[in-house]
């Protein structure tokens, strides 16, 4: 038995480093996974699910229970849809990991307005979307 058995937990940014590892390590425990990812590339542009796709099969492979959502963070109804979907799945939720993060690598002054903007939509708006749809 597992620290996490029964439990249900959503990991933002699980598709690649720290955060998959934390949804690897989850499932691990026997908690069932919301891998969500949105697949942006390191500067933020598109979208890609493979990596929360190869997340989920990954934890699947290895017994575990899991489900992609691509959503952003940074969107309350995408934040929400995160929640929800750990919901209709798995009939709870129990926490929460807010891991998604983006990187503009510049230094601030050299920092676009835009920039600046999208690291705290998805830094701190994003955990606030994602914590308060998961609050109830």
């Amino acid at each position: 038995m597992g620290m996490l058995d029964g439990k249900v937990v959503a990991v933002t940014g699980a598709g690649r480093g720290v955060g998959r590892e934390i949804a690897l390590l989850c499932a691990k425990e026997g908690a069932a996974v919301v891998v969500n990812d949105l697949g942006t590339s390191g500067e933020g542009e598109g979208t890609d699910l493979s990596p929360a796709e190869e997340t989920v099969a990954d934890i699947r492979r290895a017994g575990g229970k899991a489900l992609v959502n691509g959503a952003s963070v940074a969107d309350p109804k995408g934040a929400a849809s995160i929640i929800e979907d750990a919901v209709k799945t798995f009939g709870r939720i129990d926490a929460v990991v807010n891991n998604a993060g983006i990187l503009r690598d510049r230094i601030w002054h050299k920092m676009s307005h835009e920039d600046w903007q999208a690291v705290i939509d998805v830094h701190l708006n994003g955990c606030f979307n994602v914590s308060k749809a998961a609050t109830p």
